[in-house]
């Protein structure tokens, strides 16, 4: 007699191993080296869907469901103008030191700075004069407080490069700007007294006396400098056109030359490039278009000579009135303005200001295809990778924040990925894991790995940047994040995101399965966590898949202490959830056995727990002691219990999985062979049921269960064995190989051997040998396996197989002759595997049936083989 599936016939039945039974159908192409140790398998790992994120319907710095309340965060609302910035900040840093003065100044030649050189004259003496002065000053606070730098009404359209050019001081010592933006500009960069300074530069030159100087010095600039004069004279050469001026390179000799002709050459680019654009700017206030066309063109330009950074000495100047057009509401003007300031390198509370700019118009979903124009994200990125971490903690949360907006539009986020972005955000998770708990800047920096953590997530959407998370060490640092802030839910969440996505992928499952201290981070995110429903289904289907195909990580799960506890309380809570809302809500269970949708929060989790169950019981010695804990599975049965396949298929399916997985082990401890009679009960409510993929699973597990005598007579005492024979005719090898199971062990037992031939089983045995032999080599030899025991008594052949009995003859000759069984049409490592399971299978039994069977035929027919 033989005994389940698996099993070779032999002369004495009690040396037979009893094996629990389960199978696949025949698998896809297998290696030569997986043909060799392949079976059927015995015990089956689960898969589930990924918990769903829901996009946010915002684009905020924290999401709708952030656990920092709206007090303790920075805000992703805020207001903006042209005061957020600070004038003060935008100054060049001179060079040179000043000692202050122990008494009241005068005016005296003062010391060259680095960038500025400025020779005032002396101050008037008549006290009329004065007066006059001090009106025009106080003129000139009242015109400059209203934040025109370059008003067309303060300069004469044929003057107006000259009286720009005022604005700043010059390097020629001898040139001193008399409008008053210069004089406002003067007061911000020398340590003289205002009063002082304004007498100076009123008392020296009047209008036109200003002017002629003005044009005689800029002449001389323009076609006087050492090394260009004569190429200026040249035919073809355009002042209109200069060359790209490179400040190191082109000048040669001691410093203060190379200083001197620096500064001339950046006089004449600033004369001819920049301000007729800042004109420009200044005309068009109320055109938008204009506007950013002309901040187009003031970008380039700046590149062009540069200009961009910290050692341009206009920089003060140029920076204020960008700052004063951030006033103009309008999102493509601003994005060209941030591009601009954030090129000219600020910082302190300027990039604070720009960076938020920069959030600001990246939270507007409708500005992405004029950021994409705009290249913002080039200028962001190089903000993340310069600016220090610390001091600068809360610009470059803004500036991150702006990145992860970006993140939401495919294009960016793909063009983000391939400029490197990946390895930045890296780096900066680096640096913050690199401040302690205790440390000042560690509550701030948190905000900032917020969003580090959700970008990140994103990213891992696009496939180059899957595997770059995969090889570039990101595992650890984002476990070491994950250590440090296990008590910020926000941080744990989106980290948590990024494992359950990435862990579906094979590459970085291994590479988080071989980080060891995983594990009791997940353990610990669980214990805390344990009603926080996203977080905990996310962290269990992490588990589910590091689990499905890693012994090693089954193992090492299970040895972390108080791991099957912990999923035992999980289980425990979410069932009674579960349970409750059912009790609180029954018409949702009659609406949605009407309109079948996705599980409930609670029964998700309990998907998902399950699968993990099942997943560990893969391995022998985790699978025995889930095997000897009675309360996990009393839980199972329990689903089985109160849930029908209706009421949330893949729950229960998932359930009767994980049984038939405990019930392979066969220990006196088993607490699933203690509950057998009551699980048998339990899966006739799934075997009755209309969902195919129910009944296939609870004849799994009967195919285990019926090793016992108990229930095998329960199979017959509830007439399971009908519908077992009935399913042989589902056409279906899975099916015909599940039931077939059950029959095979039930003709273990002489007195249920009959049943075969009441129901039309034999028949539909041959059935199924015909239909499925030559392509299911363990489902053949198990239908030989079945009429073996059947046929054990046999007397005669017609009696014993009736009006099969012929065709029986036939099919087992064919079957049995390599040439006609072995399909050429395959491939070598397929013909291999199919030719593997007929010699160590099929054969030895189709061969002893085949013998028995002619030994008792009296009159055995003319044999023709035919091909399949």
């Amino acid at each position: 007699t033989l005994l389940c599936s698996g099993m070779q016939p032999s002369k004495d039945k009690n040396t037979e191993k009893a094996e629990p039974f389960y199978g696949l159908s025949v698998p896809k192409k297998k290696t030569s080296s997986e043909i060799i140790n392949e079976a059927r398998s015995v015990l089956r790992t689960l898969r589930t869907r990924r918990p769903f994120t829901p996009a946010e319907d915002q684009r905020k710095l924290f999401g709708s469901g952030s656990s920092r309340s709206p007090q303790n965060r920075p805000p992703s609302v805020f207001s903006l103008h042209a005061s957020s910035f600070d004038l003060a900040e935008s100054r060049p840093v001179s060079g040179v030191r000043l000692s202050p003065l122990d008494h009241k100044p005068v005016l005296v030649s003062f010391a060259k700075d680095e960038d500025f050189s400025i020779s005032f004259p002396k101050p008037p003496v008549d006290a009329a004069e004065v007066r006059k002065l001090s009106s025009a000053r106080a003129r000139f606070f009242r015109r400059t407080s209203q934040g025109n730098f370059l008003s067309a009404k303060m300069i004469p359209p044929d003057q107006s490069e000259e009286k720009l050019e005022c604005e700043e001081p010059a390097m020629t010592s001898n040139l001193c700007r008399s409008n008053n933006n210069c004089l406002a500009e003067g007061r911000s960069h020398t340590p003289f007294n205002d009063d002082s300074r304004q007498l100076i530069c009123n008392e020296h030159f009047g209008g036109s006396e200003m002017e002629d100087s003005l044009k005689a010095t800029t002449e001389k600039m323009l076609f006087q400098q050492s090394g260009e004069s004569d190429q200026m004279k040249k035919p073809g050469i355009s002042l209109s056109q200069p060359r790209r001026i490179d400040w190191k390179r082109t000048v040669t000799g001691s410093e203060d030359e190379t200083r001197i002709n620096e500064s001339e050459e950046e006089e004449i680019f600033w004369h001819i490039k920049v301000l007729p654009i800042l004109h420009e700017l200044e005309k068009v206030e109320d055109n938008i278009e204009n506007l950013c066309l002309a901040c187009t063109e003031l970008y380039q330009a700046l590149n062009e000579g540069n200009m961009l950074g910290k050692r341009f000495k206009r920089r003060s100047v140029l920076l204020k009135i960008l700052y004063k057009l951030v006033d103009i509401d309008s999102d493509p003007l601003c994005l060209q303005l941030a591009k601009i300031i954030l090129a000219m390198k600020v910082d302190g509370k300027n990039l604070l200001s720009v960076c938020k700019l920069a959030f600001k118009i990246c939270r507007n979903e409708k500005n992405d295809s004029i950021i994409q124009k705009g290249r913002l994200l080039d200028c962001l990125l190089d903000v993340l990778r310069t600016e220090d971490l610390q001091k600068n903690s809360e610009a470059l949360l803004y500036c991150m924040g702006a990145i992860k907006c970006m993140s939401g539009n495919a294009v960016l986020l793909n063009e983000m990925v391939t400029k490197g972005a990946v390895e930045m955000f890296l780096q900066v998770m680096k640096q913050i894991n690199n401040v302690k708990e205790n440390d000042t800047y560690f509550s701030n920096l948190g905000h900032l790995l917020v969003q580090v953590t959700a970008t990140l997530r994103n990213v891992a959407e696009v496939a180059p940047a899957r595997c770059q998370l995969s090889c570039s060490g990101a595992v650890s640092e984002l476990c070491v994040a994950l250590e440090q802030r296990l008590s910020d839910k926000d941080v744990c969440s989106y980290i948590v995101r990024i494992f359950s996505k990435l862990s579906s992928y094979n590459d970085f499952c291994a590479a988080l399965a071989a980080c060891s201290r995983c594990y009791i981070l997940f353990l610990s995110l669980l214990n805390k966590h344990q009603k926080q429903q996203d977080l905990v289904i996310r962290i269990i289907f992490i588990l589910g898949n590091l689990t499905e195909k890693n012994n090693q990580a089954r193992e090492q799960f299970f040895k972390e202490r108080g791991s099957v506890n912990t999923l035992i309380s999980l289980f425990q809570t979410y069932h009674e959830l579960d349970l409750n809302a059912q009790k609180l809500y029954p018409e949702r269970g009659r609406e949605k056995k009407k309109h079948p949708k996705h599980p409930s929060e609670a029964e998700d989790v309990l998907i998902k727990l399950i699968r993990v169950l099942a997943n560990l019981s893969i391995h022998p010695s985790v699978g025995e002691a889930l095997a000897a804990a009675h309360r996990i599975v009393e839980l199972l049965i329990t689903v089985l219990e109160y849930k029908s396949v209706d009421d949330c298929e893949e729950l229960v399916i998932n359930a009767a999985t994980t049984i038939n997985n405990l019930s392979y082990y066969k220990m006196k401890t088993s607490a699933v062979q203690d509950k057998k009679l009551h699980i048998a009960e339990m899966l006739l409510k799934l075997l009755m049921s209309n969902n195919m993929d129910g009944v296939v699973e609870a004849v799994r597990v009967f195919g285990n269960l019926s090793q016992h005598r108990e229930i095998c007579d329960f199979i017959m005492q509830k007439k399971i064995y009908k519908f077992m024979i009935a399913l042989l005719d589902a056409k279906n090898q899975d099916v015909c190989f599940s039931a077939c199971g059950v029959l095979l062990n039930l003709t273990v037992d002489k007195n249920k051997r009959a049943l075969l031939m009441e129901e039309g089983g034999i028949g539909k045995l041959v059935d199924c040998l015909q239909d499925f032999g030559p392509a299911d080599w363990q489902l053949a030899c198990l239908i030989c396996k079945t009429l073996w025991n059947y046929s054990e008594d046999i007397t005669s052949a017609a009696s014993c197989f009736g009006e099969d009995t012929n065709t029986l003859l036939v099919l087992l000759t064919s079957l049995l002759d390599e040439e006609l069984a072995m399909d050429h049409s395959l491939d070598t490592d397929l013909r291999d595997y199919h030719k593997l399971y007929w010699e160590r299978e099929f054969k030895p039994v189709a061969e002893k049936l085949l013998d028995r069977i002619q030994r008792h035929h009296s009159c055995l027919p003319a044999v023709t083989i035919t091909p399949f």
